[in-house]
């Protein structure tokens, strides 16, 4: 067979985890500068930046959610597909092993969490031949929060704040500015959108997600794309969105648009989101001896240029200083816009302990408690657990639960990305709470945060969905949501959706 296959595909894995492509760096540093550095993207953004140098300078996972590796190869006639696949889930399990990406592979019925991102569709691999003599294989990590806020829309249909998107290409940029308004900040914006006009259903949501696999400075060699995608992005930019969603200049750093044949009946229009964190990588393999004979995307004898030139999170002096357990009357004086700096215990929960909490008594006390929405990755040294990527997840999945949870167990302060709904901002009005928004992606810069892992708690449900007791020092977050009835993700929606109705499409 091929001698070093395995070892070329599981440095592909970990190469695509830890360092973004050139591309998206390139697009960063350009949106890094867009923005003032005393506003809120601005902070944000400045925080992204060191944590991409920080993931490449450790070969840290750039988020915790390594989301669901999509593979795509090339290979010549006569390759044995049964034994590359194989071969590929490997090296998906030691580079999980290795703390490279986390364990994010859930049956579907019992929730059982498989520990080493294989079980049925996962990894997915699509295999293509081709008359060349090499390998291809491209890999896109793609995150649950980005997968989340995808759409597709079956034209026509009516639409918020833009009314009819007819089957033209009218309707088409309509459906794709509505999708970028909809995803707001929970898909880590400022992102980017793969689109595919055409197909059917599930095709088109394929296609959607093969264009992600083109570089964002590229131009579409089909002259209507192209000029379609640089309308796009000349006009979705005036949603002033922002990174995060907290307002700002950028809120999308690429559209990338195929087209495929469909039925009479049909014009779907898909759209795939990708947030900043756009992992994407690829390799060419010596058919032979499956080597590496040349990366895709990144020229490895270029040196990697550090996207910011001074290390930490830049204080203004202003910052408050929490620490929990806190009380409803520091929690009181907090208003929307204010940067916190938490310390002391901290404890995560996603939608498997919420879901708990709601039918049982927490496992631990939880008044005057920070609850973290993060599923970090984790390792084992010896008996004691390290966190080596531990930022955010998106919020809006626990606004079932949220407010009970605030009401039952005295929670004062909840930690995610993207904001929460309308339940969650009348229990923290009225129990006094406060939601702060830390910055989605940023799973190294919030890892150096975490002084030590104290305990874990339900860990039955798997390390990103168990109960972790951790002890932080100055983890930095955005107070979005106020004990005084307002939030900040209600206003940019609205705000943006008013610069959505006189855009003119």
């Amino acid at each position: 067979m091929l001698p070093s296959f395995f070892d070329s595909v599981l440095q592909l894995i970990v190469r695509t985890s830890t360092d973004l492509p050139p591309d998206v760096r390139a697009s960063m540093s350009t949106t890094l500068h867009a923005e003032p550095a005393d506003t809120r993207s601005g902070q944000a953004l400045t925080i992204i930046a060191q944590n991409i140098d920080l993931a490449v300078d450790t070969e840290g996972a750039i988020c915790q959610d390594t989301g669901m590796p999509t593979f795509e190869v090339k290979t010549p006639v006569g390759s044995n597909h049964i034994w590359m696949r194989q071969q590929i889930r490997q090296a998906v399990a030691e580079a999980t092993r290795r703390g490279k990406l986390r364990p994010n592979s859930v049956d579907s019925i019992t929730g059982k969490n498989s520990g080493d991102n294989l079980g049925p569709g996962m990894p997915i691999v699509h295999f293509e031949q081709w008359e060349q003599d090499g390998i291809e294989i491209k890999l896109i990590l793609k995150g649950g929060g980005c997968e989340n806020v995808n759409a597709q829309y079956a034209l026509p249909v009516e639409l918020p704040h833009l009314g009819r998107a007819d089957r033209n290409f009218d309707g088409v940029k309509k459906a794709i500015l509505h999708a970028v308004w909809s995803a707001q900040g929970k898909g880590c914006s400022p992102g980017a959108v793969g689109v595919c006009i055409g197909g059917d259903r599930t095709s088109g949501y394929t296609h959607a997600k093969e264009q992600l696999f083109r570089t964002l400075d590229d131009v579409n060699p089909d002259p209507r794309l192209a000029e379609l995608e640089a309308s796009i992005m000349a006009t979705v930019n005036n949603l002033e969105i922002g990174t995060m969603g907290f307002g700002g200049n950028v809120t999308l750093i690429g559209c990338k648009i195929g087209v495929i044949n469909r039925l009479p009946a049909c014009y779907f229009v898909s759209v795939a989101y990708d947030c900043w964190a756009f992992r994407r990588l690829g390799v060419t393999l010596n058919a032979s001896t499956g080597a590496i004979d040349r990366w895709l995307y990144r020229d490895p004898s270029h040196p990697i240029v550090p996207m910011l030139n001074q290390a930490g999170f830049t204080r203004t002096g202003r910052e408050v200083a929490l620490r929990a357990p806190i009380t409803e009357e520091q929690v009181r004086s907090l208003k929307v816009g204010d940067v916190v700096l938490v310390s002391g215990r901290m404890f995560t929960g996603r939608d498997a302990v919420h879901s708990h909490l709601m039918k049982h008594d927490p496992p631990v006390d939880l008044r005057g408690s920070v609850l973290y929405h993060c599923g970090p990755v984790v390792v084992k040294d010896g008996e004691a657990w390290r966190v080596t990527a531990a930022g955010p997840t998106t919020s809006i999945r626990e606004e079932p639960y949220q407010g009970e949870i605030i009401k039952r167990y005295g929670v004062r302060a909840v930690i995610g990305k993207g904001g929460m709904g309308a339940k969650t901002l009348a229990a923290l009005q009225e129990h006094g709470g406060v939601y702060l928004n830390a910055i989605g992606g940023a799973a190294q810069f919030y890892a150096r945060t975490i002084e030590r892992v104290d305990d874990v708690s339900l860990l039955e449900f798997g390390t990103p969905e168990a109960m972790w007791h951790l002890t932080v020092k100055d983890f930095p977050a955005i107070v979005t949501m106020d004990a005084h009835g307002n939030s900040l993700h209600k206003d940019i929606e609205q705000e943006s959706g008013q610069h959505l109705e006189q855009m003119t499409v």
